[in-house]
């Protein structure tokens, strides 16, 4: 029997505690933190299932002194609020009606039946607290070791039970997938238009998670090709998908983390009246929507790095240089400044308070930026020159 290897988040005392709480035989690791500790990768979350239910839960934990937050109790989840990290205990469900949005379910007594109503083989892997030994019902240690990512039970069933699985399919398949499922692949092209039912912020969580991954573009030639990309994004330009992958190219060539909003920006046309429109369907915040704008105003020679920095903001420059291809290095190690000149100085000059002290401070601090940020005494002598023209 195959089992979990042991990684500093299995050895917490404080997940031990919770587990003592709740009866190692009601215990399971469950989803993501399962998954990545198999595949070597770090773990961010920590999912628990139980055949208790909720109140018990609570009960329990409260016994304990652990203090627990009911997040989602219509649907059985209760956070525990560790000293480590929170960890979310769902007690075992299977659906009992869905509508492709929602789902109703009922309190489940069975492993197993919990394990056939999640999405995919891979997520479906739990843990003994204890022995570490993996459950696996549905066959997601073998999709696992193939890297396949595949719809537990009927593909099309399972997106007809909630939409969103199209778009999780394709994250999961672009994180950790390398064989292609073809049921999945099908059943992803043939339900897009379901896409379309489902909560504007829904999709964008889905869509910025995997815009975020390491470089994401053939998994989104792949939905260009299959007809669900452009359900999301209607506005793709027909390169689109190529200047993605340029954009993670440059990103990775120059160290630079992947940002979702950036490649969100790389998917659109130069139109920031557009991009404003996208990012207020797709419901994004103020400060969201002021940069993706930002970023879709590119153009193909962005200026001087430093000056763009300036005018714009570190991250804004940082997205116009990566998107036209440009270096970062004049950026590296250098800290915006900010306008020495002040109001008073001028008024100090003999200019009366008005427009026109405004006006010399833009003038100087233009001329200041187009000459590289100089100090002192030639600060002075650009406003000496801007008093004298």
């Amino acid at each position: 029997m195959a089992e979990l290897p042991a990684a500093p988040w299995t050895a917490r005392a404080d997940l031990a505690a919770l587990v003592a709480a709740l009866g190692p035989d009601n215990t399971r690791w469950v989803g993501g933190a399962v998954r990545d500790t198999l595949l070597g990768l770090p773990v961010k979350d920590i999912d628990a299932a139980t055949p208790l239910l909720p109140a018990e839960v609570m009960r329990r934990l409260a016994a304990a002194g652990i203090k627990t937050v009911p997040t989602g109790i219509e649907h059985g989840t209760i956070t525990a609020v560790l000293g480590e990290g929170p960890v979310e205990i769902t007690t075992l469900r299977r659906d009992v009606a869905t509508d492709g949005r929602h789902a109703t379910v009922a309190f489940a007594s069975e492993w197993a039946e919990d394990a056939a109503r999640r999405d995919f083989t891979i997520n479906a892997l739990y843990a003994d607290p204890q022995t570490l030994q993996i459950e696996d019902h549905i066959g997601g240690l073998a999709d696992l070791a193939a890297r396949r990512v595949r719809f537990i039970g009927d593909a099309r069933q399972r997106i007809r039970e909630d939409h969103l699985r199209i778009l999780r399919y394709y994250r999961f398949q672009a994180r950790f997938g390398s064989a292609l499922d073809a049921e999945a692949e099908a059943a992803c092209a043939e339900l897009a238009p379901t896409l379309q039912g489902l909560s504007r912020e829904r999709v964008a969580m889905e869509l910025l998670a995997l815009l975020a991954l390491p470089d994401p573009s053939s998994t989104l030639a792949r939905m260009e090709e299959n007809g669900v990309l452009r359900l999301v994004l209607p506005e793709l330009t027909p390169e689109a998908v190529a200047t993605l992958a340029a954009l993670a190219h440059h990103e990775a060539a120059q160290d630079t983390s992947p940002d979702p909003l950036r490649r969100l920006a790389a998917l659109l046309p130069g139109d920031p009246r557009l991009a404003e429109q996208v990012a207020s369907r797709l419901r994004l915040s103020t400060a969201q929507r002021k940069r993706l704008a930002t970023a879709a105003a590119r153009t193909a020679k962005p200026g001087d790095p430093r000056a763009l920095a300036y005018l714009l903001g570190r991250e804004e420059a940082i997205d116009r240089l990566l998107l036209a291809g440009a270096s970062l290095a004049p950026l590296a190690g250098w800290t915006v400044p900010a306008f020495p000149l002040k109001g008073r100085a001028i008024l100090a000059r003999g200019i009366a308070a008005g427009p026109e002290v405004a006006r010399l401070l833009r003038s100087v601090e233009e001329r200041w930026v187009a000459e590289g940020f100089p100090p002192e005494p030639r600060l002075t002598a650009l406003l000496d020159e801007a008093l004298a023209g």
